[in-house]
Parts: structure tokens; sequence; C-alpha cells
């Protein structure tokens, strides 16, 4: 909880740096009561320090609000019991509505997330399935020419920005081969076809490819790296002086041990990828999080600006927690009491 009000307070001081929206939504030529009408339908006519304590009221679950029908009819909250004018109530957290098209950023939220957060999965996946294999045959032939290949290859995939990767992959895959493929440019997962909603798997591959290359180049090196440090331990020894195969000693013992820094990266990763998609999105037109969180920052919508950020943050924080559980059941040497 710290850390996501240090994200919310932090998020909330840099934004109110930049400039005030309402001559974006009035037009160049409007005048300056039209302005103010629309800074004070936004808010923006209360200083900083009030709009960050709205903001703060606005996101807890319980807490005290003004009891009026059109309130209520806002944030939708179950009234607890009544304080004068306003009310102790209960609801789901309220993220605001969005400057240029006056809908919930929660709705916002929920049409844009599904895309991302599966697009995440999808590189994540990758990563996993090919930079594990990796890793373990580069650390079983180490200092060979399988390991030196390998690891010549994974510096070669850090060393590529994600959204270089989706420019050369659209080009090659979505423009000169695409009479093979099949693939399109343009690649929103969820498209329409006859006025119904479909999803197109086939554009998830440029994406995924494009996301998932940094991934496997990370993943192959922490688990080359861990494994060659299990592999040194005195019980691996004492393993193979009792005759075990290879395949027992990697898999049943080696392995298990050299997961958890493994899954401290693929978790980190993980969410990053919501965040780290916003470029890869825009070259692909994915319409997902990321050109969401790309769009608002170039029209200043900062009330959707501020529920992406603040999801992609409790996304981090939750992976975490669930990377510690992980560590107990895959090593039995922690444990949680």
């Amino acid at each position: 909880m710290l850390i996501l009000w240090g994200v919310i307070t932090i998020l909330f001081m840099i934004l109110n740096l930049l400039p005030s929206p309402e001559r974006m939504l009035s037009g160049q030529r409007t005048d300056v009561s039209s302005a103010e009408n629309i800074k004070k339908r936004l808010g923006l006519d209360k200083s900083p320090m009030m709009r960050y304590l709205m903001y703060m009221n606005n996101l807890l679950p319980v807490t005290f609000h003004e009891d009026t029908p059109e309130k209520q009819a806002e944030l939708n909250y179950t009234k607890l019991f009544a304080f004068g004018s306003n009310a102790f109530v209960i609801k789901t957290p309220y993220l605001g509505r969005s400057y240029q098209r006056d809908t919930l950023v929660s709705s916002i939220l929920a049409e844009k997330i599904p895309p991302t957060f599966i697009l995440a999965i999808t590189s994540i996946i990758l990563a996993l399935l090919i930079g594990i294999p990796f890793g373990i045959l580069a650390a079983m032939y180490r200092n060979r020419w399988p390991d030196d290949t390998i690891m010549s290859l994974s510096v070669f995939g850090i060393s590529w920005p994600s959204y270089v990767v989706a420019l050369i992959l659209a080009f090659v895959l979505a423009v000169k081969l695409k009479a093979f493929t099949g693939l399109s440019v343009r690649a929103p997962l969820f498209d329409y076809e006859m006025g119904e909603q479909v999803i197109v798997w086939s554009n998830l591959i440029i994406p995924t490819l494009a996301l998932g290359i940094r991934p496997v180049a990370i993943i192959t090196q922490m688990t080359r790296s861990s494994m060659l440090d299990v592999m040194s331990s005195d019980y691996i020894r004492t393993a193979k002086a009792k005759g075990l195969s290879n395949y027992a000693v990697i898999v049943k013992h080696t392995l298990r041990n050299a997961l958890n820094p493994v899954l401290t990266s693929a978790s980190g990763w993980f969410a990053g990828l919501l965040a780290g998609s916003v470029l890869v999105e825009a070259v692909v037109d994915y319409k997902g999080l990321g050109s969401e969180l790309f769009d608002s920052l170039m029209n200043l919508d900062l009330p959707v600006l501020m529920g992406i950020v603040l999801f992609i943050a409790v996304v981090y924080v939750v992976v975490n927690i669930l990377t510690d559980i992980g560590y107990a059941i895959l090593d039995p040497r922690v444990s949680y009491k």
C-alpha cells in the first residue's frame, strides 16, 4: 500500500508540471471565459493539494463523500451512515472520467487491459519456453561452442529495442512477405467482422516476437548463471557420485533449485511488458493499454494516464507478492510463518 501511495503521489506531482489541458479541449481560438469554464468543470481550478486530496478520496474504498443523487450515481457507492450533508460510504475505487471522451476511466481500462494482458502472457511464455532450455543447454556445455553461440545470440537479443524489432518484423513479415504470411501492419487483437467482435490471433505474432526477444535473452542468461551456481554445490557433486544420470541431476536436483532467480526475472518482465508495450503497440496499431497510454499522454488526458500507471503499479505489487509465494513452492528452504 505504501508503494502504491508513493506512485500516486509522485505521478500526481509530475503531471502537475504538464500544461493545463483546457486549451487543447476547447481549441486554439477559444476565449478566456470558455477556458475557465472547462477548468472549473474538470476541477482544474482548485489548488494542486486540493485536487490531490480529492483524487485520493476517490480512490479509497471506504471514505466520506458528499451525499447527493448526482454523486451517488457517479461513484456508485453504498452509504453506511450519514454525517450531515456527507456520508460514510463503501465503493470501488473511482478513477475519474476521461477529459477527451467523458467516459469512465475504469471502462477504458476494462476495454484496453485484455489485449495487452494477452500480449504480455504470450510474450513471457515464449521467453520461458525458449530461454530456460537455452540456458540449460548453455550451462551443460559451458565454454564450448553451444554455450558461446547461445550467449552471443542472447547479447544480440538484449541489444535490440523492442520497438525497433517490431518495425523490422512488420516490414519483413507484413510487407515484404505478406503474400506468404498473411499478416498485416495494422494488427489489433480485437477486430470487427460483419458488426461482431472477433479475436484475430494471427495479429499476436509480430508484437509477441517483438516484446519477447529481450526477455528470452535475459532468461537465457539468468538460467545459465543460476544453473552453474547450483551445479557447483556439494549436494550436486554427491548426487553425481551416487551414480545418478545427468538427466536426474539436471531435472530433479539442479533445475528446481535454480529457478528462483529465473522466476524473479520472469515476473519482473511480465509486469514490465504491460508498461513496455507502448511503442510496440503504436507500431502495429495493436490498440491495447500501451497505445492508450501513448494517446492519453499526447492528448494530456490526465485521468486516463493516472489510471493506466496506477494499474501497472498494482500489477507490479501483486506479481511481486505472488513471486514471493512461488519461492516457498519451488525452494523448500524458503518458508513463510
